[in-house]
């Protein structure tokens, strides 16, 4: 068992890697799909295996295998191993608990504070401008969905590079890519490995809106103007946006614009290894955590005496 739940707590740092070449060969929408699923699977298979190990090592303790109505503490191969993974489990689950309510708690504020920002002023549609000298321009999730611009950022693009800027972020709210950065944000905080994850789901999140920006203006290379022009304006500005809030002017945007640039994606053979080979390390992953679960529990009901019945 204690091999079979060492196995998840492994594969997370095989990942970081493939998510790369995954972004790289794929399309931006599929790769922005399939990193994130593969990472959350990847984060809940590692917490079942943090979870295994703390409960083996209580269940070896006389008081609490009393209180498991266990006939014998929970044997198990080696005392050595398991006492000291049950430990360090309990502290890394105290980690993982402890900086994902911070984060959750700094990120509850910065919405509310954004959307109360966002309904206070004028609305032309979906469009919310913000009188402010910091240029700035986000997709804020919500009820209804608003794009935020600032009039500093409104000065710094002509009209055309306007409607590219705002088709980015729209594409955000239609796409709901809030969500996936809320699963990044959770799978990073769940495993140490999977937070360098957690910037390949944003530029994926990133990649997958300047394409769907560039097929609603029908140029690419506008886009590509537009975005490299509003991080230009943006990169010294004070940005008081939600981290959860995607933006254009997030992530590498050199890469970004060096993909708009280059002709469309076209999928290709290697593409499908690279995916193959991050779905294997997600399923080994899974298989391996089941497969303690049910071993652990087969143990306890061994150590029940229900075998014996």
């Amino acid at each position: 068992m204690t091999a079979l739940l060492l196995l998840p707590l492994l594969l997370p740092f095989a990942v970081p890697a493939l998510a790369r070449r995954a972004l790289d060969r794929l399309a931006p929408v599929t790769a922005l799909w399939v990193i994130t699923v593969s990472a959350v699977v990847l984060a809940g298979c590692s917490l079942a295996a943090l979870g295994g190990f703390v409960l083996t090592g209580l269940l070896k303790l006389p008081v609490f295998a009393a209180l498991g109505e266990l006939v014998h503490p929970l044997p198990t191969a080696s005392d050595l191993v398991v006492v000291p993974a049950a430990t360090v489990s309990v502290g890394a689950l105290a980690v993982c608990a402890g900086t994902l309510a911070r984060a959750a708690l700094r990120e509850f504020r910065a919405f509310r504070s954004a959307r109360s920002e966002a309904c206070r002023r004028p609305a032309a549609g979906d469009l919310c401008v913000v009188d402010s000298p910091h240029p700035d321009a986000y997709a804020l999730p919500g009820r209804p969905h608003r794009i935020v611009v600032t009039t500093a950022m409104l000065r710094s693009l002509d009209v055309a590079e306007r409607e590219a800027l705002f088709a980015h972020e729209r594409a955000h709210n239609r796409g709901g890519h809030h969500y996936f950065l809320a699963a990044a944000e959770l799978a990073a905080h769940c495993h140490p490995a999977l937070r360098r994850v957690r910037g390949t789901i944003r530029l994926a999140a990133e990649r997958a809106a300047d394409e769907a920006a560039a097929a609603a203006v029908g140029d690419r290379r506008l886009t590509a103007r537009a975005i490299a022009r509003a991080a230009l304006a943006g990169q010294d500005a004070r940005s008081v946006r939600p981290d959860l809030a995607p933006a254009a002017t997030s992530g590498p945007v050199p890469h970004r614009v060096k993909a708009l640039l280059a002709a469309p994606h076209v999928p290709r053979p290697a593409a499908a290894w690279v995916a193959a080979l991050l779905v294997a390390c997600t399923a080994v992953s899974f298989v391996s955590s089941a497969t303690g679960v049910l071993d652990f529990h087969h143990r306890v009901e061994i150590a029940q005496g229900e075998e014996s019945r």
